[in-house]
């Protein structure tokens, strides 16, 4: 069946302002995703403060108000349900789009629902949904989670958080202050010099006091039931331990975009124009943190929201 000229696939913030930027040249288009909108900032912490102010998270030139200077994520949730609203857009939720296959010069988007037509194909599917493994024995237990929402379910147990980045000092904060007793595993000397300006002191005071404990230049090799084993300086030790937080970060679903016959460079980043966003393949175009490949720290949702603008101005000019 034809769904329509442009599928778009990933209802993230810069899938939905490539919609809003298609509807308003007057092309029809359709959004699919696997999950919730904005699935990817619906997982995120549930606490979690925004780095970024509120006017560079906005999109169709819709005002995001906030009750403080950094957005939260309840805000943006709200936000990008009334901007979905306000534009009428075409979103199909919960429909994981397996396959894309260009034929005739047209393109055919296969999801468990059925089989669609569609003459362009826009992809934003983002990075969250592909964590870094540590790989690792034991990765694969149940007290593993790449991801971290809450800290209530982790009172009075013994976590270790793997990684120096914004995500693992928050969640360490955020476990230490709820009950939980934590440890930060880091391959890195100290935390990252990213972190955000406000959270660095927080981490750091509480690391020299040992109230959360620190192990850099350490790295996890194996994961068991009741503890993890540790390596420094070529010594091998163990650690008790009741639940694993691996926040090391994610990449794109390079398999995904090279079944599509998308190339990437020896950097391993999918070949596109840099203006106009489309691939190698003709027709199919990158938004977002998606066009970063495995190196995705410099696309965010304030330079990626701009995609959507001159992605629709190429397809336009095309249609």
């Amino acid at each position: 069946m034809t769904v329509a000229p442009v599928a778009i696939v990933g209802a993230g913030p810069t899938g939905l302002a490539v919609g809003i930027e298609l509807k308003r040249r007057g092309i029809p288009h359709v959004v699919f995703d696997k999950g919730a909108l904005v699935d990817s900032i619906r997982r995120f912490p549930v606490n979690m403060v925004f780095f970024t102010t509120p006017e560079l998270l906005e999109i169709g030139d819709l005002p995001l108000v906030t009750a403080q200077e950094k957005p939260v994520r309840l805000e943006a949730l709200k936000y990008y349900r009334k901007v979905t609203e306000y534009y009428g857009l075409a979103v199909r939720f919960y429909e994981k789009v397996d396959a894309v296959r260009r034929t005739n010069g047209a393109f055919t988007v296969a999801t468990p629902r059925g089989t669609y037509d569609a003459q362009k194909v826009v992809v934003a599917t983002g990075y969250y949904d592909h964590p870094n493994l540590l790989g690792v024995p034991g990765e694969e237990l149940k007290k593993v989670s790449h991801y971290y929402t809450e800290a209530h379910p982790y009172f009075g147990h013994d976590v270790a958080v793997v990684g120096g980045a914004n995500s693992a000092a928050e969640a360490a904060l955020d476990l230490f202050r709820s009950g939980a007793r934590v440890s930060l595993i880091h391959r890195g000397t100290e935390v990252s010099r990213s972190i955000k300006y406000w959270v660095r002191p927080d981490i750091e005071n509480r690391l020299e006091r040992g109230e959360i404990r620190a192990f850099f230049e350490t790295k996890v090799v194996e994961i068991r039931e009741e503890t993890l084993v540790l390596e420094k300086a070529g010594a091998t030790f163990e650690l008790k331990n009741d639940f694993v937080l691996a926040l090391t970060g994610y990449h794109t679903d390079t398999a995904f975009l090279g079944a599509m016959g998308v190339a990437f460079d020896a950097n391993g980043r999918p070949e596109h124009d840099p203006e106009t966003l489309e691939t190698n393949v003709p027709g199919l175009y990158l938004a977002g943190s998606v066009t970063g490949g495995r190196d995705n720290r410099n696309i965010f949702i304030e330079n990626g929201r701009f995609h959507g603008k001159r992605i629709a101005e190429h397809v336009a000019a095309r249609l």
